[in-house]
C-alpha cells in the first residue's frame, strides 16, 4: 500500500510527531468514538509561529506576549493540530487521553476527553479556515475511522456550550460533510443541513 497512512501505537504516519507531556490514560475499556474540533491561535489572530507547539509541550515563554499572561501555567494538549497550510501535527497518541476539552458533555456523557480525539484548527473562532486545512482534516478523519470506532464529529462549542464557542461560525460543517462523503448523522444537527 504505497502512500497509505498507517498507525503505530496510536501515532499516525500522516502527521509530524511532537510529543506532549500533557496526557494521561483513558479509562479502561473506553470506546473512542468522537472527533472534537477546536480552533486555536497564539497569540490570538497570529498564525505560522511555534507558540502552539510550545504551549502543548510546556515550553511557551509566558513573557513573550501580553496575552500569554492569561494562560500562564496552563498544561494542555490536543491529539492533533492542523496548521493553516494543511500541515498536520500530532502531540498525543490517540490511545491516550489528551487534555483539550475541559468540562464537557456530549449526548449525556461527561468528560469528553475520555472518549474523544482532539483536533485543533489553527485559526480564530468565527473566522474562516483554509481549503488546505479541510483537505487535511478529511484525510485525518478517514484515517481515524480505520483505527477507531468513530461515530461523530462535533465542535468544542457543542460539548461546552456557553463556555466555549470554537471552532465557531466560520467553520463549514456542510463542506466537511460533503468532502468526507459521510452521512449527516456524523455531524452536529444544526450544521448538517442547509438552512431553509
Amino acid at each position: 500500500m504505497s502512500g497509505a497512512s498507517t498507525w503505530q501505537l496510536g501515532w499516525w504516519s500522516g502527521a509530524r510527531r511532537i510529543g506532549s507531556p500533557n496526557h494521561g490514560p483513558r479509562p479502561a475499556g473506553m470506546e473512542i468514538n468522537l472527533a472534537l474540533i477546536h480552533s486555536i491561535s497564539l497569540p490570538p489572530g497570529v498564525y505560522g509561529g511555534d507558540e502552539i507547539e510550545r504551549l502543548f509541550t510546556n515550553r511557551l515563554d509566558w513573557n513573550a506576549h501580553p496575552y500569554f499572561e492569561q494562560i500562564r501555567g496552563f498544561e494542555v494538549s490536543s491529539h492533533f493540530v492542523i496548521r493553516r497550510d494543511g500541515e498536520s501535527l500530532q502531540f498525543v497518541s490517540v490511545r491516550d487521553r489528551a487534555w483539550h476539552a475541559g468540562r464537557s458533555v456530549w449526548r449525556g456523557r461527561e468528560n469528553c476527553n475520555d472518549y474523544s480525539v482532539g483536533i485543533e484548527f489553527e485559526g480564530m473562532e468565527g473566522e474562516s479556515f483554509e481549503a488546505a486545512q479541510y483537505a487535511s482534516l478529511v484525510r485525518l478523519l478517514k484515517a481515524l475511522a480505520t483505527e477507531l470506532p468513530l461515530a461523530e464529529v462535533v465542535g468544542h462549542e457543542h460539548v461546552a456550550p456557553g463556555r466555549k464557542c470554537d471552532p465557531g461560525a466560520g467553520f463549514d460543517w456542510k463542506r466537511l460533510q460533503t468532502q468526507t462523503g459521510w452521512a449527516e448523522r456524523f455531524f452536529p444537527a444544526a450544521f448538517a443541513s442547509p438552512a431553509a
